[in-house]
């Protein structure tokens, strides 16, 4: 897994527990001495390890600590690829064409990105159904993106998703609803 989750989820970690909950999310996974960089590619598991021992000291399950991480995130993944985004885009804008800009560019530096597939396809102006396939099976970390961005727009959105990867369907399908 790419260096920057683990970078965010110790950012994440450190904001809302203080800087020693990192060290013992460390040593409950049992990862004790480990250290992430940005550049470098991580094994998936020790970052499932590091999410199952954050989850359990905030009382969490896997998708909504995921949720709140991605939501944590937007902020710094907009100041970190901003450049390739249009001044005029919005929330959906930004999520119909993440495949087109910004994972292109990530998959060119990591190819860990790869084992990421997303398709966005606009519903109508306001809507749009986000279709997201990973063996990670990590959709809560899309959906707290998605509203982080619309907290960045501030614009208000409803997300449903009416199929998902943790229920056995092949590929998560999220529906976004600008309101």
């Amino acid at each position: 897994m790419h260096g920057l989750i683990f970078l965010e989820l110790k950012k994440f970690v450190d904001a809302r527990l203080g800087e020693a909950a990192w060290m013992e999310g460390l040593c409950r996974a049992g990862l004790q001495g480990r250290e992430y960089l940005l550049v470098q590619e991580h094994p998936d598991a020790e970052a499932l390890a590091l999410l199952a021992a954050i989850g359990a000291r905030m009382d969490l399950g896997d998708d909504a600590l995921l949720q709140q991480l991605g939501e944590f995130m937007a902020p710094d993944l907009l100041r970190m690829y901003g450049s390739l985004l249009k001044r005029e885009w919005r929330t959906l804008d930004v999520v119909e064409h993440t495949e087109a800009t910004i994972h292109r560019v990530m998959r060119a530096r990591n190819p860990s990105v790869g084992a990421i597939a997303m398709r966005a396809e606009r519903s109508g102006p306001d809507g749009l159904v986000l279709t997201y396939a990973s063996p990670r099976r990590m959709c809560g970390l899309a959906k707290g993106i998605v509203r982080g961005l619309a907290g960045h727009f501030r614009e208000r959105v409803r997300l449903e998703e009416p199929a998902c990867m943790r229920a056995g369907a092949p590929a998560c399908r999220i529906r976004i609803e600008r309101f």
